[in-house]
This record gives structure tokens, C-alpha cells and sequence, in this order.
């Protein structure tokens, strides 16, 4: 006598679950096309400025022969920028996430938390503003003492700027507008490590700080990875900020505390479009897609890192 295998029965799909996973579908869809569309449009605008003339990159004055010459120091600039606000950004974020997760009282971390989250709604222009009047003339003689002490290392070397604008004044700038959230995704993470990870290791006798980098930053290097690209993103993206903060010019230059400073692509775009005209809009375009690229080869890269982590292969 041979046994029979009962049908497997599927329980019937809830109408809302059909909708939720409808709405899901969609609203996937909906990204990837507004991304396929952004990337579309730009690369048909920027087709004319691969082989523009001198004359036709906006503000420069026929200083750069072709759309490459012109579009390499930008993309410098960018990434320059970008950087140093995450080499500001980074050590202080996680340092005021631990405090908030692990060390502050609940009634004042819980205010931390909330002014954390509000300093990441300020707009763009009013950190500018404040660079400009505040932070600026704050930091002009720090500037003025590292050049005056440290002549001989190149990055420091002056003469430096009157009004302090300059790319290191951008870069701090930056990294106060990435801070609330880098800062506000490591405190979640950081959260949810194990408790009993927490608990072993205090048990075995281990003090605060040891437990922390035992459990707490081993568990959330990810989201620490994850949340450092998302503050790279916005600082690669700043417009207003650096527009309004920064001396810019269209060169290569490490140095820091100068009035020629590298400037970055959203602001020159912010700054040129509204003189350009025909091709030179395209340049413009161009650059964008130059940005574009960028930032979507720096999310790639953030994902590949999170997946080996993800696998256990480590970072």
C-alpha cells in the first residue's frame, strides 16, 4: 500500500495583501523608472558637449580647450570637498551616537536625539549664511595660526583667504550639515546590537568603553558604512551651501586655506546656468551627468561593502 502525498493548499491572498504587495511593486517600479528617465534625459543633453568648443564652456573664458579639461577639475573639487567634510564628519558622529545610545540618561538622550533629527531639516542656505557671517570670521584666525606654525606642510601653506573662504572652510561647513545624519542612522544601529552581547561582555569584566568596541562597533560597522555614504551623498550634492561659502575656481589645487579653491559641480552649475546658452547649457548637462556618475558609483560601491559584511567576509 503506498502513501499519498496530500496537495499542498495555499491559503488565499487577503485583498490587502494584494494591495500592499501591488503598492510595493509599484512604488519599485516607479524609483528604477525616475532613475532610468533622470539618467536618459542627461545623457541626451550632454551628447552636444562632448565636442564643444573652447568658447562654449560658460565662465571660463576659453581657458580650457575641451569639455574633459574642463570637467576634470570640477569633479576634483567634488570629491575633495566631499572628502574632507567626512574625515570632520565621521569621528564626531559616531562619537555623539554612543554617547546618545550608551552613555547619556534616557531624558537627555532623548533630547539629543530630537535636536539631532531637527538639525538635519535646516535647508542648505541657512547653513551658507551661517558660514558666511559666523563661521567664517569665526575660524579666519585658526586659519591664520596654521599658516603662520605650519608653513612648511603644503596643505596649510598661505597666503590664506580675508573672508576665510576657502575649501577647508567649505569642507567644516559640510560636515556640520552630514553630522545630524550620520549621526541619527549610526545612534539606530548601534541600538539594536544584541543585549546580551552587551551583558556577556560586561559580565566577563569588561568596562564600558571595552564593550562598546567589542560588540557595539564590530555590530555596527555596516550601518556606519551605510551611514557615511548617505553624508557623502548629500555633501557630493551640496549646491547653495558651497555656492554662497566658497571662493570658487575652476582649478586643481590642495592647498586649504586660499582664495583659489577648487570648486564643486552642483555649485558651478548653480552659478553658470543662469548666463548660459546653447551648448553651454549643455556643458553644464554634462557635468551633471559627470555628478551623476559620480554618486552613483560611490552608493555602488557603499553596497558592495555592506553585501560582504552582509556574507561574513568582513570589510
Amino acid at each position: 500500500m503506498t502513501a499519498t502525498i496530500a496537495p499542498v493548499v495555499k491559503a488565499p491572498k487577503r485583498a490587502g495583501d494584494r494591495i500592499f504587495s501591488g503598492a510595493a511593486l509599484a512604488g519599485g517600479l516607479v524609483i528604477l523608472l525616475a532613475l532610468a528617465a533622470v539618467a536618459v534625459f542627461l545623457v541626451a543633453e550632454s551628447l552636444p558637449a562632448f565636442g564643444a568648443k573652447a568658447t562654449d564652456i560658460p565662465g571660463t573664458a576659453g581657458q580650457f580647450p575641451t569639455f574633459w579639461a574642463y570637467v576634470a577639475p570640477l569633479a576634483f573639487g567634488t570629491v575633495w570637498a566631499a572628502v574632507l567634510a567626512l574625515v570632520f564628519a565621521i569621528p564626531f558622529s559616531i562619537a555623539i551616537a554612543l554617547f546618545i545610545s550608551h552613555y547619556a540618561p534616557r531624558r537627555i538622550a532623548r533630547g539629543l536625539g530630537a535636536i539631532i533629527d531637527l538639525l538635519a531639516a535646516i535647508p542648505s542656505v541657512v547653513y551658507g549664511a551661517w558660514g558666511i557671517f559666523v563661521f567664517g570670521p569665526f575660524v579666519r584666525p585658526f586659519w591664520e595660526f596654521l599658516a603662520e606654525t605650519f608653513p612648511w606642510f603644503p596643505l596649510f601653506s598661505g597666503p590664506v583667504d580675508p573672508n576665510a573662504r576657502s575649501i577647508l572652510t567649505v569642507a567644516l561647513v559640510l560636515a556640520v550639515m552630514v553630522i545630524p545624519i550620520i549621526t541619527a542612522l549610526s545612534r539606530e544601529i548601534f541600538l539594536q546590537t544584541p543585549r546580551l552581547n552587551e551583558e556577556a561582555a560586561l559580565a566577563l569584566g569588561a568596562t564600558r568603553w571595552e564593550m562598546i568596541r567589542m560588540t557595539v562597533l564590530p555590530f555596527g560597522r555596516a550601518g556606519i558604512v551605510s551611514a557615511s555614504m548617505l553624508g557623502l551623498g548629500r555633501a557630493l550634492g551640496e549646491t547653495l551651501a558651497v555656492a554662497m561659502v566658497l571662493s570658487p575656481n575652476v582649478i586643481i589645487s590642495f592647498f586649504l586655506l586660499r582664495s583659489q579653491n577648487p570648486t564643486t559641480v552642483a555649485a558651478n552649475i548653480a552659478l553658470q546656468f543662469p548666463e548660459a546658452f546653447g551648448t553651454s547649457v549643455n556643458v553644464l548637462m554634462a557635468t551633471g551627468l559627470v555628478l551623476f556618475v559620480i554618486t552613483f558609483a560611490v552608493n555602488a560601491a557603499s553596497r558592495a561593502v555592506i553585501g560582504r559584511r552582509a556574507a561574513g567576509k568582513g570589510i
